[in-house]
């Protein structure tokens, strides 16, 4: 009979947990059909989670070193990994600096489950989701207000 060492269960708990919050913020991104979806940003946070619990559980390793330059390594690489989502389109318009920030919070939120910061990765959770689900409609409302009353005047209008 296989048994599990009772610390492996934290180790799980903290992967798992990186997975499942990373694949909450690619739901986003998948459901609005963005570069990155669910499984990458799942992936990208289990990353992130895996080198952290590699590093806080590996003995004779002066942690706080380590763990400083860990951080710095990831959030670092996965800013290429963002970068190939950012696009230019024929009009001068960016396209995915959103998708690509949400690529970088979510090996944040890995970072913080891999070294088990779960109120920290949940309260980063909670507001990530709010801002990518309330941010547009409450983006187009502003342009909305913004346009009846900042309209700027016609070129050839001089002012009063």
């Amino acid at each position: 009979m296989l048994t599990i060492p009772a610390d492996a269960y934290e180790v799980i708990l903290r992967l798992s947990a990186a997975a499942l919050i990373g694949g909450c913020i690619g739901l986003d991104r998948e459901v609005r059909r963005k570069p990155a979806g669910m499984r990458t940003h799942a992936l990208v946070s289990l990353g992130a989670a895996l080198v952290m619990v590699v590093v806080v559980r590996s003995p004779g390793v002066d942690h706080l070193s380590a763990v400083t330059r860990v951080i710095q390594g990831i959030i670092a690489g996965v800013g290429f990994l963002g970068a190939g989502t950012i696009l230019k389109s024929d009009h001068a318009m960016v396209h995915g600096l959103t998708t690509a920030a949400s690529i970088w919070l979510v090996a944040s939120l890995g970072i913080a489950c891999g070294i088990g910061q779960w109120i920290a990765a949940l309260v980063a959770l909670a507001l990530a989701l709010l801002i990518l689900i309330l941010g547009e409609p409450v983006e187009r409302f502003v342009h909305r207000i913004a346009g009846k009353r900042g309209e700027p005047p016609p070129d050839d209008a001089t002012p009063r």
